[in-house]
């Protein structure tokens, strides 16, 4: 069912690194994207994908892991992940991609989930040196990264505490914890 894969798909951080994502996985994980919705069916979206250890190297540096995790750089050597989407939109189609890259976002990482792996969505990209390093004509603009692997971490969904804070923890076993709001706060009885 859907809402098994929706909440089986989180936000990995740690990945078994000798897992290795094949060219293959990646380009059906992108066709899943290529098939979504996309605003006024201009399909600006492109993309490149590294599965490659020297690719995989240079796009690792640009990427910040986990703001609330102050005391965290991002994963160690042995927990990178081996795979990586790199979004961009074609400027020369439409210079606005609306809301295209989250559908996107969501097939990918929800084919990723279907296939045993999962994945990690950065906006918060050093893009000027990724852009570099990825020789990305000016023609895109740098959107996001999903970084893909075989988790190695676990990640459990838990109701906000009293103290309302909604900022995602790791306990002494390295549990990734993720506060989420109830469903009866989202819905407005207006």
């Amino acid at each position: 069912m859907i809402k098994d894969l929706i909440v089986k798909n989180r936000t990995y951080r740690r990945f078994y690194e000798d897992v290795k994502i094949d060219e293959n996985t990646l380009k059906e994980l992108v066709d899943l994207a290529r098939l979504s919705s996309s605003g006024a069916n201009l399909q600006s979206l492109k993309y490149i994908i590294s599965c490659t250890e020297e690719k995989n190297n240079a796009i690792f540096p640009h990427l910040r892991w986990a703001g609330y995790l102050k005391d965290w750089n991002g994963p160690e050597e042995g927990e990178r992940p081996t795979g990586y989407i790199v979004m961009v939109a074609d400027k020369e189609i439409s210079k606005n991609y609306f809301w295209d890259h989250g559908i996107a976002c969501q097939s990918i990482l929800l084919g990723a989930t279907e296939k045993g792996l999962g994945g990690c969505m950065f906006g918060s990209i050093d893009r000027e040196k990724l852009v570099e390093a990825l020789n990305i004509p000016e023609r895109y603009e740098l959107l996001l990264v999903i970084a893909l692997g075989k988790p190695k971490e676990e990640v459990v969904l838990e109701d906000l505490n009293e103290a309302r804070d909604i900022k995602y923890y790791r306990d002494e076993n390295k549990v990734h914890h993720v506060p989420k709001r109830k469903l009866e706060e989202l819905i407005l009885d207006l």
